[in-house]
């Protein structure tokens, strides 16, 4: 399976953004995550939702803005990006996890083998 991050840009602050990931293979059997690396800062997780839908989870500083989703038949996980503000504003990865995922481990890039290339979005003030 390989991944194909898409839906980066140029938004305002209080704007919003749909980033999509679409795989070249079934991610039935995937945890999908989204991760972001700010300009001179470390790649941090942002979220991930399991394979089968049933749980996602967030970092504290998208919670209540940002929403990850996933369309099994398209092959295809989403983050739907609201109310952007400028510390948003990095290259946004997407990784996969083939199987379950537990909620401990969401957040270390070492249980993603699968990741795409980035897309970048730039948000003004």
């Amino acid at each position: 399976v390989q991944l194909q991050a898409s839906g980066g840009g140029l938004v305002q602050a209080g704007d919003s953004l749909r980033l999509s990931c679409e795989a070249s293979g079934r991610i039935t059997n995937y945890s999908l995550g989204w991760f972001r690396r700010a300009p001179g800062k470390e790649r941090e997780h942002v979220s991930t939702i399991t394979w089968n839908g049933v749980r996602t989870d967030y970092a504290d500083s998208v919670k209540g803005r940002f929403t990850i989703s996933r369309d099994n038949e398209k092959n295809t996980v989403y983050l739907q990006m609201n109310s952007l503000k400028p510390e948003d504003t990095a290259t946004y990865y997407c990784a996969a996890h083939r199987g379950p995922l537990s909620q401990i481990y969401v957040a270390n890039e070492e249980e993603y083998r699968i990741w795409g290339q980035g897309t970048l979005v730039t948000v003004s003030s």
